[in-house]
């Protein structure tokens, strides 16, 4: 059976972890016996990062903030877009894939600039009240 690491972990946990020692040690003690095969992926800590984005963002001398893990708090589906879209759907019913992308489509059409520009500034408020909780319940 072949198995994959699915959790992204920082670089530091990482380090602290020192996984593919830690492996190499499973692996040799375990010669001969029946074990699951973990791939190794210390070349790539951060494969979700192309480098061009990274360079992108390092020219613009923009502050990358960490990738959360879940929380119910700050879920995507939360978003001010996803809430109002999934609203407007409702009540639709399609019988094409065409119909709902023309949907979906002029809806979005319909929402001026501070439509937009209101839902980004609420990620970061949201953000902003949510990673100083340090993890407490949010209402």
């Amino acid at each position: 059976m072949n198995r994959t690491l699915l959790e992204e972990v920082s670089c530091e946990t990482y380090q602290k972890l020192d996984l593919p020692n830690r492996i190499d040690e499973i692996e040799s003690s375990t010669q001969g016996k029946a074990t699951h095969h973990y791939p190794r992926h210390d070349k790539v800590i951060r494969p979700h990062v192309a480098s061009p984005v990274k360079t992108h963002l390092e020219i613009h001398e923009w502050e990358v903030l960490p990738h959360p893990p879940y929380s119910p708090d700050i879920a995507p589906s939360d978003f001010l877009l996803f809430r109002l879209v999934t609203h407007g759907l409702s009540q639709q019913h399609f019988h094409s894939y065409e119909e709902a992308k023309n949907w979906v489509n002029s809806w979005i059409a319909s929402k001026d600039e501070a439509f937009f520009r209101r839902g980004i500034h609420m990620l970061h408020e949201r953000w902003e009240e949510v990673v100083p909780s340090d993890g407490q319940y949010l209402e």
